[in-house]
C-alpha cells in the first residue's frame, strides 16, 4: 500500500534499507517555524557567482573530509544548460508512477496541498529535491511538466533536482532549473508519496533545508558551518588556476613554462 502523503513524526525504511526521516506535520512545525533564513541572502547571491564544480573544488579546500560525500555522482539531464548557478534551501518529496496510489481522491487532493504549503513554506530560495522509488522503471512517469514547473516556481522555488524525468520542455517554467534523470512523454500513474525526509539523488543524500547548489553539472549540499568560507576558497582556486590557464593559451608554450607555471600556482594561498 502506497503510504499517506502526509509527513509524519515516526521514521521508516526508505528504497535503499536505510532509515529515513520524516518530518512532523505541516501544521506541527512549519506554520510556527521561524522564517529567518540560516545564512544571509547575500552570502547566497555570493555562492551564485561560481559554478558547482568551482563550489566542489572550494569545499576540498574548507571540508576536505567531504571530498568523496555530498554531491551527485551520476549524471542528470540539464535541458536548460544556459542558465546561471542556483542555491536554495531543500524541498525534499518522493514520488512514485507505475502504481496508482491507493488514496481515495478527496485525501490525495487534501495531501496535494499539503505538500504544495511544504513546498511553498519556509525560509528562501527553495529547491525542490525528489527522488523517483520506482527502482528499475526509475523515470517512468513525469511528476514534472509545464503544470509543476510554473506552479512551483510561483511557490518559491528557483529549480528541482530529481533522479525522475521531466516533460513540456519548451513549455517549462521560464527560468525554472532543472537536473533530470531523463526526459520523456508520459506521467504514467505518478504522485508523490511523501515528503520532508531524507532522500537520495543520483548519488546525493540530501535532508529538507539543506543549502544545495547546482547548475548544468550536477549538485552539491553545502553545510551549514562552512558556507561563509566557501566564497574565499573558490576564489582562491580561480586564482591558483589562473598561472596554468595562462601558459596553456599562450603561443609560447613549452614544458619549461609549465614548470613555472606550476610553481607559482602552487604559492598562491
Amino acid at each position: 500500500m502506497t503510504p499517506s502523503l502526509r509527513a509524519s513524526t515516526s521514521s521508516r525504511k526508505n528504497n535503499t534499507g536505510a532509515e529515513a526521516a520524516i518530518l512532523p506535520t505541516h501544521e506541527e512545525t512549519l506554520v510556527n517555524k521561524p522564517l529567518t533564513a540560516p545564512l544571509p541572502a547575500s552570502l547566497l547571491e555570493a555562492l551564485a557567482h561560481y559554478d558547482t564544480p568551482t563550489i566542489c573544488n572550494a569545499m576540498e579546500m574548507v571540508a576536505p573530509e567531504r571530498r568523496l560525500i555530498g554531491y551527485t555522482t551520476k549524471q542528470l539531464v540539464c535541458p536548460f544548460p544556459d542558465l546561471p548557478p542556483i542555491v536554495g534551501y531543500a524541498r525534499t518529496a518522493t514520488i512514485r508512477s507505475v502504481v496508482q496510489t491507493s488514496l481515495p481522491p478527496a485525501e490525495k487532493s487534501k495531501n496535494l496541498v499539503e505538500y504544495y504549503k511544504y513546498v511553498g513554506t519556509g525560509f528562501g530560495p527553495r529547491i525542490v529535491v525528489m527522488q523517483d522509488l520506482d527502482g528499475p522503471d526509475i523515470g517512468y512517469g513525469a511528476w514534472w511538466g509545464e503544470v509543476h514547473s510554473n506552479l512551483h516556481k510561483a511557490l518559491g522555488c528557483v529549480g528541482v533536482v530529481t533522479d525522475g524525468s521531466i516533460r513540456d520542455v519548451p513549455q517549462w517554467a521560464h527560468g525554472f532549473q532543472a537536473l533530470a534523470g531523463s526526459i520523456g512523454p508520459s506521467r504514467a500513474w505518478v504522485h508523490a508519496d511523501n515528503f520532508g525526509g531524507q532522500v537520495r539523488v543520483a548519488g546525493m543524500t540530501v535532508r529538507s533545508d539543506d543549502l544545495i547548489h547546482a547548475d548544468r553539472h550536477g549538485a552539491i549540499v553545502i553545510p551549514m558551518d562552512v558556507a561563509e568560507k566557501l566564497p574565499a576558497a573558490a576564489e582562491l582556486c580561480g586564482r591558483q588556476e589562473q598561472p596554468l590557464l595562462e601558459v596553456a593559451r599562450s603561443t609560447d608554450f613549452s614544458l619549461e613554462k609549465l614548470k613555472a607555471a606550476l610553481k607559482r600556482s602552487a604559492e598562491i594561498h
